[in-house]
This record gives C-alpha cells, sequence and structure tokens, in this order.
C-alpha cells in the first residue's frame, strides 16, 4: 500500500520527534522495558502528538513491520541456522587454529583477527567469542604474555564482522531499510572492515597487551587444546563460507557492467564475447545471488558437508538448525519496529523536515547516519537498536532512493559505524567480555571500550572517504 506524507506543522512534527524519541529512550534506559515494546510505543507517540490520524498511524505499523519483515526474515533465519552448523561442526576453531599456524605465534593475533572477521558474519556475536575466546587463552598462556594481546584481535575481527558485513543481521537490515544492494553492502563493509579491524585489533591489541597484564583466568588456565583431528578442512570451511558472499557480489558485477553496457569504451574493453556471455548469464546469478537463495543454497552445501558429512544424522541436525532460530525471533520483532518508526517518519512528513534540516546544515547523509546511530548507541546500549533507529531516520529522508548505490553503501556501513562505538556499562557485549576476559570495569572501559571506538570510528572514516567518490 502506497502512502503519501502528510502536510503538518514542521515544528509540531519537530516537536513530536523529539517527545516520542524521548519517551522510547526513558523507557529502554530507566524503566528496562523490551526494546521491540519501547520502539513501538515511541513510534505511535511521535504519530499521536504529531496529529496523524488513526488510520494513517495504523498504516504506518502495517507497512512498517511487512516490508520491513519482508526483506529480512529469510536472510536472518537462513544466517542462523548456517552459522549453528559452522558453530557445531568445528568450522570455526578450524579456521581459527589453521590461520595461527599459517600466521606463526608472532602473528597470531592478525590471524584471531581475520578469524573472527570470517567467523562473524554467519555466526552471532555472542558464539563465535564463546567458541575462539580459549584459543585467545591457549596462545597467551603459550607466550607467557597478557591475554589481552589475542582477545583484543579477536574481539576486534569478530565485532567488524558484526557490524558491517552480511549475512549478519545488522547490515541486512540497514541495507533493506536504505533500499540498496547486498553486493555494494558486502563489498564496502569488507573495506572499512578491513582498516577497522587493522587499527583495533593487533594494532590496538598490542597496546593493550604491553600496558595491561592480564593472566589467563584461572577456569580455563588448564584448558585442553583443539582436537584438530575432528575438525573440518580449512578450505572446506571458507569454500562454504564464501558462497554466499561471491553470489551476491556476482550479480552486482553483472548488473554493474550491464548497465556500462552502453558506453562505447567499456564494450571495446571487454569484447563483444565477453558482454554476450555477461548478457547470457546475468539472469541466472541474477537468481542465484538473490540474498535468500544465495543463503539457502550455503546453508544446504553446510547441511551435506559440514553436518551430514561429519556423523551428524538429519534428526540431530534439524534440532541444531531449530534451535539456532530462538534468538531470532527477538531480532526480527526488533528490526520490525525499527521499521514502523521509519515509515512513521515518513508517513507524517517528518523524513522531508529531516532533510530540509540536513541540506540546509550542508551535512553529508553519511555523517548524519553515523552521529544519529553513535547517539542512540551511547544512550541505549544496544548495536541493534542503534542501527534500527538510525536507518529509520535516514530512510525516511526525501531522495534517499535517488543516491547512488556505491553512497548508499557508505551509508550503511556508516550506521554500523555509529552502532558500534562506546561500549559501556549499558551494553550487554561490554559484561561478556568483561567476564569471559577477567577484567575489572575499569580496564574493560579502557581496553574494551576504545576498541569498539576504534572499529566503528575506523570503519566510518573510511566510507565517509570512498563517499566523497559515489
Amino acid at each position: 500500500m502506497s502512502q503519501e506524507a502528510l502536510t503538518l506543522d514542521p515544528t509540531r512534527l519537530i516537536i513530536a520527534a523529539l517527545i516520542g524519541l524521548a519517551i522510547l529512550l526513558v523507557l529502554i534506559i530507566k524503566f528496562k522495558i523490551q526494546a521491540m515494546v519501547s520502539i513501538l510505543i515511541g513510534a505511535i507517540s511521535i504519530g499521536l502528538i504529531a496529529g496523524m490520524p488513526f488510520d494513517t498511524i495504523v498504516t504506518a505499523v502495517n507497512d512498517g513491520i511487512g516490508n520491513t519483515l519482508k526483506g529480512i526474515a529469510l536472510l536472518v533465519g537462513l544466517g542462523s541456522m548456517f552459522g549453528a552448523i559452522l558453530e557445531v561442526s568445528g568450522g570455526a576453531q578450524t579456521l581459527a587454529v589453521t590461520m595461527v599456524k599459517r600466521f606463526g605465534d608472532k602473528k597470531a593475533a592478525w590471524a584471531l583477527g581475520i578469524t573472527g572477521l570470517v567467523i562473524a558474519m554467519p555466526v552471532f556475536f555472542d558464539a563465535g567469542l564463546i567458541i575462539l575466546i580459549p584459543l585467545a587463552f591457549s596462545l597467551a598462556k603459550r607466550t607467557n604474555r597478557s591475554s589481552l594481546f589475542y582477545a583484543i584481535p579477536l574481539l576486534a575481527g569478530l565485532a567488524v564482522g558484526h557490524a558491517y558485513i552480511p549475512p549478519t543481521p545488522g547490515p541486512i537490515l540497514v541495507a533493506t531499510m536504505l533500499g540498496v544492494d547486498l553486493g555494494w553492502v558486502i563489498m564496502i563493509g569488507i573495506f572499512c572492515g578491513v582498516f577497522a579491524m587493522i587499527v583495533a585489533g593487533p594494532i590496538w591489541g598490542s597496546i593493550c597487551g604491553k600496558k595491561y597484564d592480564i593472566p589467563v583466568p584461572n577456569h580455563v588456565a588448564n584448558q585442553a587444546d583443539f582436537d584438530e583431528s575432528k575438525l573440518p578442512s580449512f578450505w572446506t570451511i571458507v569454500g562454504i563460507i564464501l558462497i554466499p558472499l561471491m553470489l551476491i557480489i556476482l550479480d552486482s558485477v553483472f548488473n554493474t557492467i550491464l548497465t556500462l553496457n552502453g558506453d562505447a569504451a567499456i564494450f571495446s574493453l571487454l569484447g563483444k564475447p565477453f558482454m554476450a556471455f555477461i548478457t547470457a548469464a546475468a539472469p541466472i546469478f541474477a537468481f542465484l545471488g538473490e540474498p535468500f537463495v544465495a543463503l539457502l543454497i550455503a546453508t544446504v552445501a553446510a547441511m551435506l558437508i559440514l553436518g551430514l558429512g561429519h556423523g551428524y544424522n538429519t534428526g540431530e541436525l534439524e534440532k541444531v538448525m531449530t534451535k539456532s532460530l530462538e534468538p531470532t525471533g527477538l531480532i526480527l520483532l526488533v528490526t520490525a519496529c525499527g521499521g514502523v518508526l521509519r515509515y512513521m517518519l515518513q508517513y507524517s512528513g517528518l523524513g522531508d523536515v529531516i532533510g530540509n534540516a540536513v541540506s540546509s546544515a550542508n551535512l553529508p547523509i553519511v555523517i548524519v547516519a553515523f552521529i544519529v546511530a553513535a547517539l542512540v548507541r551511547i544512550c541505549v546500549g544496544s548495536a541493534t537498536v542503534a542501527m534500527t533507529m538510525a536507518a529509520g531516520i535516514i530512510s525516511a529522508m526525501p531522495g534517499i532512493a535517488d543516491l547512488s548505490p556505491l553512497y548508499l553503501a557508505c551509508t550503511t556501513a556508516a550506521v554500523a559505524g555509529g552502532a558500534t562505538v562506546c561500549s559501556h556499562f549499558n551494553d550487554s557485549g561490554f559484561w561478556l567480555v568483561k567476564s569471559l576476559v577477567g577484567m575489572d570495569e575499569k580496564t574493560t572501559l579502557k581496553t574494551w571500550t576504545i576498541m569498539e571506538t576504534l572499529v566503528g570510528g575506523v570503519g566510518f572514516l573510511v566510507a565517509l572517504i570512498i563517499s566523497l567518490f559515489a
């Protein structure tokens, strides 16, 4: 259902938005109300205070939930099952152990950072950390170094993969709301993420490891090393993880080439036979590169190769995959309510008001996206809520659909960066890292919080630089 933006008093709209967002934040921070309920109440409050007709408010809620979920529900579900199979099969450990061996103990921090980045794409941050942190502790014990020397690079890699690169839910959500092709988001996310991982991982980890002597926690000090004979092969894991990424990227590349087909210079450079192949193959890769198809193929491959091929029967696989879907309900509902916020802002006409204000302030949308996400992240703590709110506000602005795919991908990365910075006491990740690594609150703030800020800040700066050429 299409809905035109209303023409309401701009001052009242701004007041409504401020009050509605304040209600949202107070409900989450002060009264600890569940994020989904808080966002929904805040969004409806904006509509009521702005003076929107009741039927338009209901339409905004229905359109927000329906249009948002249809873009990400399958992806989040398939991604969760894909990650669960990778987890139980030992695929994450395979990547970590092989990378550490290839890099050697002296450069193991780099290996852990890269491994964390790759693993966090299909596996949730918390699960990836719990799976891989024993390897960081094992290295610290073997080299007699502070555990932070290896834990920080691992954490940085996990944070980068979780924030910037699909099929993790955050960037999928933002890309869906902004209407940008996931192929562009993956390419820009990888580019931003690599720089962010290097600065926040091996470089910052080396500084932390020298400054803070954090011993290996007692409960893992005598933990046995991984039994590598039971792990799947390294290249098998790499190949399966690359399936969805390459299919989605190839679809974007084929589309870009076809778009430039009318350019005589491009046609001459690539040649007639190659262009004929691209034209013929494009529909096939458009289907295979559809995100849910690409993830479905990867999930089936993981089931056959990592599941059935490593001793699991179909019943056991079914239980693993079903259990992996338990946390997706919350993710999808919070995301859907973020869609409600987006449509409420759009249908009320507030998106136009915000867009005009941004235009008059001469601030690039990439910067606005980062600032909005960072403010919500600092106040609320949840990266998912920060991404949801920022994407809702940015996507409601006029002219977003007219921006280039490259610029929208940079905006997606900026939202991800803003939603990552300044993890502190209101972020569950802060307490998970503190307890697992064995640090006090002060040290966690000086290490983990700065690392998260580097991940978000560096990724945003790279996205901002790229956006200047979009």
